[in-house]
């Protein structure tokens, strides 16, 4: 039994016990200190029950007055407790999510640019720096820029080259018909209605075409198409520009070639390839195929006619045009070997970039 519980109980010293009480329960350190004063004040010999199990001792008149008092303080003393225990769980909670400034900083994981953005980008700086313009066009393009305008009028056999996603072929009130771009040409046409001579711009973008996908071939892919047109301009104008933007994209060492190629909006025509080079640290090729040249981009002189459909005068004025593809020289400048890892969203793929 308690010491209080020795005591004659009166309001006095219950009002007493109480304060105490109180006092040290504010005083409490932590919850384990808190079920120290619950056992000491409100368990089975706490100072509390003491009191309780005291009154029927006192006389008749006394036991309503002391009964009544003590069953407050231990109203007040269990509310205070319950109290107590919820500042000292959110102290706690609160000390352990607490900011140490001597810690070190967590790593914030940076964003970084896809793969085919960053290419892209480097393309266009390596012409920028050759004193190229950078626009950009329509993705769903009109067939009189995608085509007529590039010599490839309605029926030309020339058009199977570009299995095309017409959008609206045959429209009722006349409008022209109008399909996903095959390719970014047709700002060819658009910029030299726009301006007069001379004209230096590069155009990237992204292209569709209806066909199948192996590890060099994409149904959609990006294009960067790249048109210089002035007084003068000659084919050696247009090695020139292609030798010195391979050696700022692959660097001195790796080989180029040009082949004779044809395209309708350009004559001559050539194919310019790079070398598939056998990578020295794995004794492999980057690409997987055997040929010893990838072919990176079409290129050649823009045809009179061109010229001519957009009002410029092909006896005063000469140009050249180029369209490569930035996924594909993605894969020959850092060894992928598979075109179409460049859009299956693998994390794997794009932390290396």
């Amino acid at each position: 039994m308690s010491q209080h519980a020795t005591e004659t109980p009166s309001p006095a010293s219950i009002s007493a016990l109480t304060t105490r009480a109180l006092e040290e329960l504010t005083a409490l350190p932590d919850a384990e200190s808190a079920e120290q004063w619950r056992v000491n004040y409100l368990g089975r010999r706490g100072h509390i029950t003491g009191l309780l199990r005291s009154i029927p001792q006192l006389e008749p008149e006394r036991r309503r007055e002391v009964g009544t008092q003590a069953n407050l303080a231990k109203n007040t003393l269990e509310e205070a407790l319950a109290r107590r225990v919820r500042e000292l769980a959110e102290a706690e909670l609160a000390a352990r999510d607490a900011l140490d400034v001597t810690l070190p900083g967590r790593p914030v994981i940076a964003g970084r640019l896809h793969p085919t953005t960053q290419i892209v980008r480097e393309i266009c700086d390596a012409f920028i720096a050759m004193g190229f313009s950078v626009i950009e066009g329509p993705e769903v393009e009109l067939d009189h820029y995608n085509f007529e305008m590039l010599n490839i009028p309605a029926g030309h056999p020339a058009r199977d080259m570009w299995n095309s996603l017409w959008v609206d072929y045959a429209n009722e009130e006349g409008q022209q018909p109008m399909l996903l771009r095959t390719h970014t040409s047709p700002m060819q046409a658009r910029v030299m209605e726009a301006q007069e001579p001379p004209v230096r711009v590069v155009v990237p973008g992204k292209c569709y075409r209806y066909e199948a996908t192996d590890a060099t071939h994409e149904w959609h892919f990006y294009q960067i198409e790249g048109l210089a047109v002035a007084e003068g301009i000659t084919f050696a104008n247009l090695k020139g520009t292609l030798y010195e933007f391979a050696r700022r994209v692959f660097g001195p060492d790796r080989q180029i070639r040009f082949r004779c190629d044809y395209f309708p909006f350009v004559e001559p025509g050539v194919d310019m390839s790079i070398s598939n080079f056998v990578d020295p640290s794995t004794g492999k090729r980057p690409i997987n195929r055997d040929e010893d040249w990838i072919e990176i981009m079409g290129a050649g002189m823009v045809h009179p006619r061109v010229l001519e459909g957009v009002g410029y005068d092909p006896q005063r004025c000469t140009g050249f045009a180029f369209g490569m593809g930035p996924e594909r020289i993605g894969m020959l400048k850092y060894g992928i070997d598979d075109i179409r890892h460049f859009y299956r969203n693998d994390v794997r793929f794009l932390r290396q970039f």
